[in-house]
């Protein structure tokens, strides 16, 4: 093993945008001590597994992906330390499932990285302490350090959830909702820029509630205002809204930027009352009935979406037929469509009746393939218009990846593009006219 200044240390960040960001706190609070990064957990000397523990799937991904860094660390001096919300969540019960893993930090514990390490080079005993409750808000200690490999950078601009969802973990793990202050995020938005990012991506659990915690409160409308007022050529997007949240201020803020794209993440989970007021949810069933409509008043343009959960329990027929209906006739441009998934520690997994698998298999099923012809319908009506486009990954002397402000990174469709100049660069934003679309993949060629 290497001194502890000359360590190479591996990330493997599963889960959401949120722990992306988690994992380059951790990864610039290393580079701050002397540490190096390694892109490849084979060659590393320590690997760290940020895990994610939202639902069973996430937990079993987690699970096999510490799994096989074991199984790399075998024969070798490799530590493995295990981050996030799986210790987060677990507690005190992972170190006899897992016997191969060298340590296992929390959420709140992200900036004992460089101590955990040091500890574990040493052979010094690592006393657990895991807070029961988070309550930390992270800095980046290097900002401007980003692991994306495209021209997006995500930026966390809060903590926690206050919202109660029945089927939801996420303020079990991640605690209260707790704002960062605006200009802090603004420095880190300008540091992110000079590196050469030319999307600058907020996220929270729910970006809407920016600032209403704050002794000062503020709301992200004014965190827009203040990141548009840095001037340059880039886009901010941002991640999650929650339908009670998306006001005539906010949409005003968006249409009155120059750089604000026209799009929201606003997952409603469902149309129903019924099922929304299980899910204690039901003060946004009106907010959720005119979301689609009422941003399109605002911003015609505007690339909506979504997600929602089928066989929550008790959901009938009816309410299923009601959430096609609902999303017939709203028309989003992209929709997540999840089966219900019981979570220990939530009130929704002791509600009745649970709805058998087959008829959750059959009711996601229909959903997709109805949201799959509505993106057809949509990329069909595309087809002879000219949009904006940021140019992502260079396929060939000819041909680029981008997407346009309707296709958020990672999550949306993409923008299959032939250029016609020479000298484009990752970050450059380019015209295109569109042409056709193959599946979730759009294409078309740039106009000079």
């Amino acid at each position: 093993m290497s001194d502890h200044l000359t360590l190479s240390v591996a990330f493997i960040s599963l889960g959401c945008a949120k722990n992306t960001v988690d994992s380059q706190i951790m990864a610039g609070r290393l580079l701050k001590d002397g540490m190096q990064l390694s892109p490849e957990p084979e060659e590393a000397d320590v690997i760290v597994i940020n895990t994610c523990s939202f639902i069973q799937s996430a937990r079993e991904e987690s699970l096999q992906t510490i799994s096989d860094a074991c199984t790399l660390k075998k024969g070798t001096e490799k530590i493995i330390i295990v981050a996030g919300c799986l210790p987060q969540k677990e507690q005190s019960g992972l170190p006899q499932l897992l016997p191969e893993a060298d340590a296992f930090i929390g959420v709140d514990q992200l900036d004992r990285i460089t101590s955990v390490i040091q500890a574990l080079v040493n052979k010094k005993e690592l006393r657990p302490s895991l807070s029961r409750v988070s309550t930390k808000l992270f800095e980046p200690p290097i900002p401007g350090l980003a692991f994306s490999t495209g021209a997006y950078a995500y930026l966390k601009i809060a903590e926690g959830c206050n919202h109660p969802c029945t089927f939801c973990t996420i303020p079990s793990i991640r605690g209260r909702y707790r704002s960062r202050r605006i200009p802090a995020i603004v420095r880190e938005a300008e540091k992110l820029l000079e590196t050469g990012f030319r999307e600058i991506t907020l996220v929270s659990q729910d970006s809407t509630a920016y600032g209403r915690d704050l002794t000062k409160p503020s709301s992200l409308a004014k965190l827009i205002k203040a990141l548009d007022r840095i001037g340059g050529d880039f886009w901010i997007r941002f991640l999650y809204g929650f339908p009670g949240f998306i006001t005539t201020e906010l949409l005003e803020a968006m249409a009155s930027s120059e750089r604000v794209c026209h799009y929201l993440d606003v997952p409603i989970q469902h149309s129903h009352p019924d099922i929304l007021k299980l899910m204690k949810r039901a003060s946004t069933s009106s907010h959720v009935a005119r979301l689609p409509k009422m941003t399109r008043q605002f911003l015609p343009d505007i690339s909506l979406r979504t997600t929602i959960i089928t066989g929550f329990p008790g959901e009938t027929k009816e309410h299923c037929n009601h959430l096609t209906e609902y999303l017939q006739n709203a028309q989003f441009d992209h929709v997540g469509i999840f089966p219900y998934s019981p979570e220990q520690g939530t009130s929704a997994a002791e509600l009745t009746p649970v709805v058998p698998a087959k008829t959750v298999s059959r009711r996601l099923e229909e959903l997709l393939d109805l949201q799959s012809r509505i993106f057809d319908n949509k990329a069909d009506g595309l087809i002879g218009k000219t949009q904006t486009a940021i140019l992502e990954q260079q396929l060939s002397d000819k041909k680029w990846l981008g997407r346009t402000a309707a296709q958020a990174p990672e999550v949306d469709s993409v923008t299959e593009i032939s250029v016609k100049q020479k000298g484009l660069q990752k970050g450059s934003f380019i015209d295109v006219r569109h042409t056709s679309h193959s599946g979730y993949t759009l294409k078309a060629v740039q106009t000079v």
